[in-house]
């Protein structure tokens, strides 16, 4: 029997998907176990792959398929594949294929520069790289084409539907609010005590730990891995192998056991997808905001909740060197949530994370407009640090050089980091107004939690907007105040000002 066009759709839709489960597959060893030599060959290879989905995504087959299905379809999978499949076509097809190759080329080849430039705190062996990136953002964002500012063209591919006009709207207000707080945390009269925190704890143990976590959180370890890398980052390849890594200092444990949790937050929400969205485009987070919002959602909203450790402490201490079991639970509850100006993004606690995004959004939406350029970079960054945090990097390794997005050319990516906390504290306003989660967190019982998530949010993929979800689950549209409240109700008690 011969097989259906919306079959044959599908059909296309599948070899697609295969090819990028590759490249996904390939990424995740380069970025983990792969042999540096290896790294220029396995860059062409993964040029060559990317160069065979962009073929598929932008071919006459792919076209007929769209044209013949739209608006004559009862299947709401297949409407929704097509919705995306003709935004991808028409995206993609603005680029051409050997730009495109050479672009996923240089890519891969800047990661793994940047790994070598970071370790030896050397910008300028990087920066040839990252001119080029820059330079094809800008082509490729003029191709794909822009109503207002040009950056808006590449936030469309992280967080479809804001805008800079909305970013520099939102953002101001956030920003006085956090930096505000921040002055009177500065000099409030009860300041938590960090060197209790320190101290030599063996990798081991902190892995043993913290796949613990991941278990607990609903995390399946059938359907997925824990390992360790020097960006720590999450990667579905499909719901059933979706992975984590993490990345361990034996000086602070902070880093692992909460960056472990972040990227455990990510991985669920890949791995509760629905499966009846397997090997189309909409097998996937619906974007990197509501991405963002899961893993920050477990990592500060659960994981740094008093809650949390009253039931957790005393696994933490079966794990923790000797020195742990003697330090009362407030102290080390208070110490977890220390509120400290630092240089590096991923270990910065949670009120001034998102002065680190936007510092990167301002320079890189000023590196799009041309207000810029790449050799000014380092000098601009350590200028904002110290307008911002008041503090100056020593080196480009903890300043410039920190983050792999820009050299994975990830531009436009960065504020979905401050827009997904601002949508976790909806999405935990909303929650808490069904069940109290001070209760089920200090109960440990996370699959209340991890139900509602999967429920609202995880299960559909692509088949919602970003901004769709948002307002469906909580009833309004991006809404700041909530997380600026949070915020100020949690350091108000932990400080006492």
């Amino acid at each position: 029997m011969e097989k259906t066009i919306e079959q044959k759709f599908m059909d296309l839709l599948k070899e697609q998907s295969s090819y990028s489960e590759a490249i996904g597959l390939m990424a995740w060893d380069m970025r983990t176990k792969a042999p540096k030599k290896g790294m220029d060959n396995r860059s062409e290879v993964l040029g060559v792959l990317s160069q065979k989905v962009h073929e598929l995504q932008t071919s006459s087959e792919m076209k007929h398929y769209i044209e013949s299905l739209k608006g004559h379809t009862d299947d709401p999978i297949i409407t929704k594949a097509v919705e995306e499949a003709e935004e991808e076509y028409e995206r993609t097809a603005k680029v051409p294929t050997e730009e495109y190759r050479a672009y996923v080329t240089l890519q891969s080849k800047a990661e793994a520069m940047w790994g070598e430039a970071k370790a030896n705190n050397d910008f300028e062996s990087f920066r040839p790289y990252l001119e080029e990136l820059v330079e094809y953002n800008k082509k490729f964002a003029k191709y794909w084409g822009y109503e207002g500012n040009i950056y808006d063209a590449l936030l469309h591919n992280y967080e479809p539907g804001v805008t800079v006009a909305k970013l520099d709207e939102v953002f101001p207000k956030v920003r006085k609010a956090l930096t505000g707080l921040l002055e009177k945390i500065k000099t409030a009269p009860v300041q938590p005590d960090p060197t209790i925190l320190q101290g030599h704890f063996p990798k081991a143990q902190q892995e043993t730990f913290s796949e613990e976590i991941l278990k607990r959180m609903g995390y399946d370890f059938d359907a997925g891995r824990l390992d360790e890398t020097v960006h720590p980052f999450a990667i579905g390849l499909n719901k059933n192998d979706v992975r984590v890594t993490t990345k361990y200092d034996e000086a602070d444990f902070r880093t692992a056991v909460f960056g472990t949790i972040h990227e455990g937050g990510h991985a669920l929400y890949e791995q509760n997808i629905s499966e009846n969205l397997a090997f189309t485009p909409l097998a996937t987070g619906t974007s990197m905001g509501i991405h963002e919002s899961q893993s920050l959602f477990w990592e500060n909203f659960v994981s740094r909740s008093e809650s949390f450790w009253e039931n957790h402490y005393d696994l933490f201490k079966s794990h923790a060197p000797d020195r742990f079991n003697e330090l009362p639970l407030d102290e080390f509850y208070r110490a977890v949530n220390e509120v400290k100006p630092s240089f590096i993004r991923i270990e910065a606690d949670e009120l001034t994370y998102c002065l680190h995004i936007m510092v990167r959004y301002e320079l890189e939406k000023a590196l799009i407009n041309s207000e810029i350029e790449v050799k000014d970079l380092p000098a601009l960054w350590n200028q904002k640090m110290e307008d911002y945090f008041g503090i100056k990097p020593e080196n480009d390794a903890e300043g410039v050089l920190q983050d792999i997005h820009w050299a994975g050319g990830d531009f436009g990516y960065f504020p979905s980091y401050a827009l997904g906390y601002m949508y976790a504290a909806q999405f935990a306003n909303r929650l808490n107004e069904e069940i109290s989660m001070e209760e089920v967190i200090k109960a440990g019982d996370f699959k209340q939690i991890q139900e509602w998530l999967t429920q609202n949010i995880h299960q559909f993929g692509k088949m919602k907007k970003p901004l769709e979800i948002l307002t469906d689950v909580t009833g309004e549209e991006l809404n700041s105040q909530y997380l600026i409240d949070y915020l100020t109700e949690k350091y108000q008690k932990i400080y006492q000002f």
